[in-house]
């Protein structure tokens, strides 16, 4: 891949019905309904809506042969309809059901971590050479058997492998890593090549963005040194609702989409599953907006890894860079000087004035050429005065330039003055792209200043900013580059918003908690209890809980293992009845679901974890 210029991945193409996806094929979006497979009306009523609002695939749980007999019924009413969509099953746990489901579905989803090992007991057990050998045999015949049915009705598989529900066998091989993640599927991807089957589509999903986008980039370079170029699904699981559902979603998804990686996009969010559809076509098309832009002549850092997590090494100026915790700026030239008290920044920019109502207890930046010194007020600088930095006094200098501006005369200036920090702006086409160039320049020469990541835009609709700025700065961030956030916007959006937003973007880049991180799941056919009410009770309850991750799972399929680096766990047990979690102890089980939250509440203050609300 080109980490600067944008071009999609060549993928092979998988036929699924009459929509193939790969290849030259558009990106497809989908969506999953949250009925009961055995409720057809129900089912066929949801689908409609995903389809009418754009969804080019349709995704139904099955968790026994029954539910799966009945997508007969099921796509029979949608044909009825008028709508040729595809419909895809997804089975965990269950080869039967997957077999049956293959015979009236253009797709099938399978998880590798429980198709044939079964649920994973965490019990740690050792595998020798010889049993695992024996383990990988049970697959090659309970998966031929399901192939040989895919080839005779021309259906399609998706290998979909989720970081919550490995194997207990992959675990103790791999642990819980991306590393096992693509482990777990290429065992079984093998075996499709063995019995020549290549209708497949893969799938690597986390909670956790960058377990996620590590093991997609850690697949992709697998299959290319094995010869293979199978289509992929993108996706970020347990996403939860509403602007952190989005932003989360957009920061995953889009540094996968921004490196050209991807065939089909699930966003998956607590919400009916018809607006999942206009959040994944927004990602989409602002992405491909990039196709064909200028191209950017730059050199990839080679001490540079797509794989690991570590971060940027830069030097400390002030309280930005080396171990400090990202940064957020806000832009208030505009005199707007209302703030939310939960999403404070660190900086704010003034202008080229100091208004007289400007707050003093959040640090100023100005610009240089009215700059007159001051407590906790600071110089910002250009490309057109840069030189001028020499002769500041300026605890910290911050200076805004982009990648074209980077000359061997500014390098060197970076690279002598210790007390600057760069506000990095783009106009590119493919501002992402440049944004990587510059830092890997920075990184070339070996110079270590922090560097700030701006970008501006124009947007009155608020999901539209999640999305494009999501994508934007997360790909930056899960990159290990960037020591601080500014959103610049002209459009009609409360900048105490756009603030909140940063700090959103952060959070879900894994690099700056500000606030309770809620993973919970889109819900499905297999939800246990009402979920957007459950998720909308839990929030009101403990969204103080700034220092906490709370799992809120429909289902045990992925409960325990998805929401693993939770630190409590809502999980439905069965009908009506709700298990609670501390890490992935199961400390409670089948609560009436009228009580649970209640006695979630009381299993935090038990373990100390409870705060007051103010």
């Amino acid at each position: 891949m080109d980490f600067f210029n944008y071009k999609r991945r060549v993928s092979s193409a998988a036929r699924i019905g009459d929509t193939p996806m790969g290849g030259g094929n558009p990106i497809r979006i989908q969506s999953m309904t949250s009925t009961n497979t055995n409720d057809t009306e129900a089912s066929v009523e949801q689908s409609v809506r995903i389809i009418e609002a754009g969804g080019e695939y349709v995704r139904l749980t099955a968790q026994g042969v029954r539910e799966a007999e009945n997508l007969k019924n099921i796509q029979e009413g949608i044909r009825s309809r008028g709508y040729n969509t595809p419909l895809i099953a997804d089975i965990h746990f269950n080869p039967r059901a997957a077999e049956a489901a293959a015979k009236y579905v253009e797709k099938v989803r399978i998880n590798p971590g429980n198709f044939v090992d079964g649920a994973k007991r965490f019990e740690g057990k050792e595998f020798t050479d010889e049993e695992y050998a024996q383990e990988i045999e049970k697959i090659r015949t309970k998966l031929t058997s399901f192939l040989n049915i895919c080839k005779e009705y021309k259906t399609a598989v998706r290998i979909g492998v989720n970081h919550g529900s490995l194997s207990d066998r992959i675990l103790t091989r791999y642990g819980d890593t991306p590393e096992g993640m693509v482990e777990s599927c290429m065992e079984f991807l093998r075996i499709c090549v063995e019995q020549d089957f290549y209708d497949i589509v893969i799938s690597m999903k986390a909670s956790n963005t960058l377990v996620m986008t590590q093991a997609v980039r850690l697949l992709v370079r697998k299959m290319d040194e094995e010869g293979l170029k199978f289509p992929l699904h993108l996706g970020v699981t347990e996403a939860g609702d509403g602007e952190d559902g989005r932003i989360k979603s957009a920061v995953g998804i889009g540094a996968l989409l921004s490196d050209g990686i991807g065939d089909t996009v699930r966003v998956s969010l607590s919400e009916d599953p018809e607006y999942e559809i206009p959040v994944a076509r927004k990602m989409v098309d602002y992405v491909l907006q990039r196709a064909g832009h200028p191209a950017i002549d730059a050199k990839v850092n080679p001490a540079f890894s797509q794989f690991t997590s570590g971060r940027r090494k830069t030097c400390e100026v002030g309280n930005v860079g080396g171990d400090k915790l990202p940064v957020v700026i806000s832009d208030r030239s505009n005199g707007n000087f209302e703030f939310d008290v939960h999403f404070l920044p660190d900086y704010i920019y003034v202008g080229s004035s100091l208004p007289a109502n400007a707050p003093r207890s959040i640090s100023i930046i100005m610009d240089a050429g009215s700059w007159k010194g001051g407590n906790n007020i600071y110089p910002l600088f250009d490309s057109s005065n840069y030189k001028d930095i020499t002769a500041s006094d300026a605890g910290v200098n911050f200076l805004k330039i982009g990648y074209p501006d980077l000359s061997d005369e500014v390098v060197s200036l970076l690279k002598e003055q210790k007390n600057i920090v760069v506000i990095l702006t783009t106009q590119h086409q493919n501002g992402v792209g440049e944004q990587r160039a510059f830092i890997h320049k920075l990184m070339n020469e070996k110079c270590e200043v922090p560097v700030v990541i701006s970008r501006k835009y124009n947007e009155d609709n608020p999901e539209d900013i999640q999305i494009k700025a999501g994508v934007d700065f997360g790909t930056i961030f899960l990159d290990g580059f960037g020591n601080g956030i500014m959103i610049e916007n002209s459009g009609n959006i409360p900048i105490c918003k756009t603030d909140a937003y940063a700090f959103g973007i952060l959070q879900a880049s894994r690099i700056r908690t500000s606030k309770t991180e809620y993973i919970s799941c889109p819900s499905c056919g297999r939800t246990l209890f009402n979920l957007q009410s459950t998720v909308a009770r839990i929030k009101e309850a403990t969204s103080h809980l700034k220092h906490l991750k709370i799992g809120i799972m429909g289902c045990i399929v992925n409960g325990p293992g998805e929401m693993a680096d939770a630190d409590y766990g809502y999980v439905g047990a069965e009908r009506g009845k709700v298990s609670l979690y501390k890490k992935q102890e199961c400390i409670e089980r089948n609560i009436p679901s009228e009580q649970a939250v209640e006695r979630l509440i009381q299993l935090i203050k038990d373990n100390n974890d409870w705060i007051e609300p103010e």
